[in-house]
């Protein structure tokens, strides 16, 4: 398709250190959308609008907004104080859509619009308090460790900041109480055998520089950035899979942005594997409690 005519104001500066426009973005996700589709296919989307980019302000929209083209897919879901109509992702046009109303990142739900309440991934929001990467993947490294003695494969990615999101495939039947509850508890374990560096602590001013292990990605309605999302941040880095070989303290996450990120996508993709390895998460939740 052409996005062209599909972006009102192209030459608006999105990034005015870098120079990067609406348009580049539009032009992004164009490019990646093969690869982003399948983490959005399906999938409610929260829409985080920043109409000017990295000046003026950003704010949040759950309901579908108007304008969007004809035939774009919506799921209506009756939270405990009212209903949202969501927009559901999968097709270019719509991301184009939701890039034109000034959309820069892709935050998606952990379920799909065909059973809402049912999460097929569990996310490990690793952020550090720190600021550091470095601290983000050592943490990252430790946690992949842990799933491993269950017999868990696990996914990594930059969040597009400074931390890491750590994705855990499983199969459809859990309710997100349940892929929140064994999050924690991983998050718990980690945290008392290396509470130097690790913290479940919710409480900001408790956490200090120390890794905050995230579990609440996992509740129903939250968000995280898709894989391929770029983000409101200097430099425009979006959020790059990784295999976890490439997990290492010297990684600097913005490398990872708008102006190199053909050069990253040429080689074979991390995650080429992810929906193929679904796992039970009662049989992980048994690992965890025999471990």
């Amino acid at each position: 398709m052409t996005v062209e005519p599909l972006v009102t104001h192209p030459d608006k500066v999105f990034w005015p250190e870098d120079g990067y426009t609406k348009l580049d973005l539009a032009h992004f996700y164009e490019s990646v959308f093969p690869e982003l589709q399948p983490y959005v296919q399906d999938r409610m989307l929260a829409l985080e609008r920043c109409p000017d980019g990295m000046g003026g302000e950003c704010f949040f929209q759950k309901e579908a907004p108007k304008g969007m083209p004809a035939g774009t897919p919506t799921k209506l879901i009756h939270h405990q104080k009212r209903a949202v109509d969501y927009v559901v992702g999968g097709l270019i046009e719509t991301e184009i859509a939701l890039v034109n109303l000034g959309c820069i990142a892709v935050h998606v739900w952990g379920s799909c619009a065909s059973h809402p309440h049912q999460p097929d991934w569990v996310v490990f929001d690793i952020d550090p308090g720190s600021g550091e990467f470095a601290d983000a993947a050592k943490a990252g490294l430790l946690l992949k460790g842990a799933l491993e003695a269950m017999d868990l494969v696990s996914f990594p990615k930059t969040s597009g900041g400074r931390g890491m999101h750590v994705f855990l495939p499983i199969q459809v039947g859990p309710d997100f109480d349940e892929a929140r509850s064994f999050a924690e508890e991983v998050g718990r374990r980690l945290a008392a055998a290396h509470p130097d560096t690790l913290t479940v602590e919710q409480r900001l001013q408790a956490r200090g520089d120390r890794v905050y292990l995230d579990p609440f990605r996992n509740a129903f309605g939250a968000t995280v950035v898709a894989p391929y999302s770029v983000r409101r941040r200097e430099k425009a880095p979006f959020s790059m899979p990784l295999r976890w070989q490439d997990v290492k303290p010297s990684l600097d996450p913005s490398r990872f942005n708008l102006g190199n990120f053909k050069k990253h996508l040429a080689g074979s993709d991390p995650w080429q594997d992810f929906f193929k390895r679904r796992q039970s998460l009662g049989e992980a939740v048994k690992a965890l409690h025999r471990s």
